[in-house]
């Protein structure tokens, strides 16, 4: 597809944005949090130097911004120390004299910085502590605990996120290796049927399921274009039409300017296995198999319906074997619960809805050459 027609669809599809890896935290919003944690303690400083020394509001809130920005920029070396020391399974002894000890230099670069600061504003040395060493360095030490807190719980909530992430990575490939089994299986039942009844025909279909094969188990993604599903459902589809001749009728109504969508990979590929497996195999008669593909309120619905064989709705799940429970703890996994797969079944046909996030899938530069000499 040209540039021209991307920007089309992209201005007639503007809920589509581009999947991309999650963005790490741009520098303005690592600064904008700390500006935003720092002003309660703000706050907190002007009230209390109000009530000590019984200043005014503006003179109060100068000092406290004076003495939070010196603790907040010494403060970045408590959250470098957190990160080079982190909370140690089981906990040991050590860990505590290393903050103990970098409490208390703390406090003093504190004092330091913030006399710095006091003697740039009334240009000559001072050196300022406030109420005196003791209670500067008290409250320094309160001012290191917080922010060693603050960043240890930001650094449990990062590993937190870390392990989900892992654990929804090897869920992913867990099910994506049980699948190259489960569609090997049905493929290569194709083929041996094929054997008695046209031993030439079967040669030819063993033939495209070695090049069908080969694409399923070198793809690696999770999520790809629809451009590149259909393609591969299309073979798939070739080798079953082999075998039913003219009681297998597909048509397919997927626009151009969606087949940059993005979905999971042998999503289609699945709903379109299940519909012929049990659909068209067990009829005699011609099958209708149709596929289309949407837009609607912002999602992509892709809908696959036939009037095969049918189903009982309570006997559905059952009917579909595995493929469509792992279909589903997929879509789980992807989007939570942003996507539904939706099986209306009826005794003269079926119809399966799959409603995703409407975005474009992001191709590499392989798949693009690859698919672009397809």
């Amino acid at each position: 597809m040209g540039n021209g027609f991307r920007d089309t669809q992209r201005h007639s599809y503007g809920q589509l944005t581009r999947v991309t890896n999650s963005p790490q935290p741009s520098r303005s919003w690592f600064w904008l949090q700390l500006i935003i944690g720092w002003l309660p303690m703000w706050g907190l400083f002007t009230v209390l130097i109000m009530n000590v020394h019984s200043a005014p509001f503006a003179g109060a809130a100068k000092v406290a911004l004076r003495m939070i920005v010196s603790g907040a920029v010494v403060g970045l070396g408590v959250s470098a120390l957190v990160r080079r020391c982190p909370w140690p399974y089981p906990f040991r002894w050590s860990f505590l004299l290393i903050h103990t000890f970098a409490a208390t230099l703390y406090s003093l670069l504190w004092a330091a910085a913030y006399s710095l600061v006091e003697s740039l504003v009334r240009w000559h040395l001072v050196f300022d502590v406030g109420p005196g060493l003791g209670r500067f360095m008290v409250t320094g030490i309160w001012l290191y605990l917080m922010i060693a807190a603050v960043s240890y719980a930001q650094q449990a909530t990062q590993r937190t996120a870390l392990i989900q992430a892992a654990t929804a990575r090897a869920q992913l490939a867990a099910l994506h290796a049980q699948l190259h089994p489960h569609f090997l299986f049905n493929a290569l039942h194709t083929v041996v049927q094929l054997i008695p009844l046209d031993p030439a025909e079967a040669s030819h279909a063993a033939e495209q399921l070695a090049d069908l094969l080969r694409s399923a188990l070198d793809e690696r993604r999770d999520q790809i274009p629809l451009a590149e599903e259909w393609r591969f459902v299309e073979r798939y589809l070739a080798i079953e039409q082999l075998r039913f001749g003219d009681r297998l009728l597909v048509t397919a109504a997927l626009p151009a300017n969606l087949m940059d969508a993005s979905l999971p990979s042998f999503a289609l590929q699945t709903l379109v296995e299940n519909a012929v497996r049990h659909g068209a195999a067990p009829k005699v008669s011609a099958t209708h198999l149709h596929i289309q593909a949407s837009i609607e309120q912002g999602r992509l619905c892709l809908v696959i319906s036939d009037d095969g064989a049918g189903a009982e709705p309570e006997a559905l799940d059952q009917a579909g074997g595995t493929g469509l429970q792992r279909l589903r703890e997929r879509l789980t996994a992807l989007y939570g619960s942003n996507a539904r797969l939706a099986i209306q079944a009826s005794p003269t046909g079926v119809t399966a809805a799959l409603h995703l996030p409407a975005t474009l899938a992001a191709r590499t530069t392989a798949h693009a050459t690859g698919n672009d000499n397809d």
